[in-house]
Order: C-alpha cells, then sequence, then structure tokens
C-alpha cells in the first residue's frame, strides 16, 4: 500500500449519521487520501464533508459487489463499514461476501466508531505498507495439519 491509501466508506442508513459524525471529526486526515463510497453514502459525504468521493452505485443494487471486486483488483486498501446489526438488509448476502472478501485479501476494515478510531489514528495510515496476504489457493483442498 502506498502512503496515500484507497478508503472505502459505507454505511446502512440506520448508521449513515454515525459515519458522517466520524468523517467530519478525522475530515483532515481522511482529505489526505483517495475517497471511495456507495451511491447514497458517498454522496452524503461529498455534500456534507465537501470531500471528493469516487461513488459506486448503491449497496442493494450492487455496490459492495462492485467494492468486492475493486479489493480483488488490490486497489481498495481500507475499509470502513458502518452496518446495522439490528436490522435485516435486503443484500445480506452481498454483505456477507464482502465482508468476506475484504478478510480474504487482509483489507483492514472497521465495523464501528471505535475500531475506525483505532485505524485512522494508526502510523500505519500514513505510511507504505507491505499488506501479508496468505497463499489460499494452495490451501484449497491442501489443509495444512493440526
Amino acid at each position: 500500500m502506498d502512503k496515500i491509501k484507497n478508503i472505502v466508506l459505507i454505511a446502512h442508513d440506520n448508521r449513515k449519521k454515525d459515519l458522517l459524525e466520524w468523517v467530519l471529526y478525522n475530515r483532515g486526515t481522511l482529505a489526505r487520501h483517495r475517497l471511495f463510497g456507495t451511491g447514497t453514502t458517498g454522496r452524503i459525504i461529498q455534500e456534507k464533508a465537501d470531500l471528493p468521493v469516487h461513488r459506486f452505485i448503491s449497496g442493494p443494487l450492487g455496490g459492495d459487489q462492485q467494492i468486492g471486486a475493486k479489493i480483488v483488483a488490490g486497489e481498495i486498501d481500507l475499509m470502513v463499514f458502518f452496518w446495522d446489526p439490528l436490522t435485516a438488509q435486503p443484500h445480506d448476502p452481498d454483505v456477507k461476501a464482502l465482508l468476506r472478501i475484504a478478510v480474504l485479501y487482509n483489507v483492514p476494515m472497521a465495523c464501528n466508531r471505535a475500531s475506525a478510531d483505532f485505524i485512522i489514528s494508526s502510523s500505519l495510515l500514513e505510511e507504505n505498507y507491505n499488506r501479508v496476504m496468505i497463499d489460499y489457493e494452495s490451501r484449497i483442498g491442501n489443509p495444512e495439519p493440526n
């Protein structure tokens, strides 16, 4: 990862206000990086925080899958996803797939304000970072012995 990170910002409807508050609080830091977001979340951040955001389509319409593809392509370095643990989402399978891909590709991920605060305050955010990738492909059909 380069010093300038590609950071994706996502929030379910009931968490958009929380994410916006976090973005406004960390606006100075976020302004030094490239920001991405799903449709409505990206628009809100652009308008309210006056930050440039590359917007994908809305999550339920395929935005989560677009972001997953960018993760697989190595084009997303960090994900801040304030998801709603109390409300069923019509696109829950897509959300689970996105979270799985982020873990699979060792993308740092914050799903609440505390973890987002820890990540954004890390000195690693402003440095080059060599993300270690596990070779899952070699493990398919050959699990490691216990």
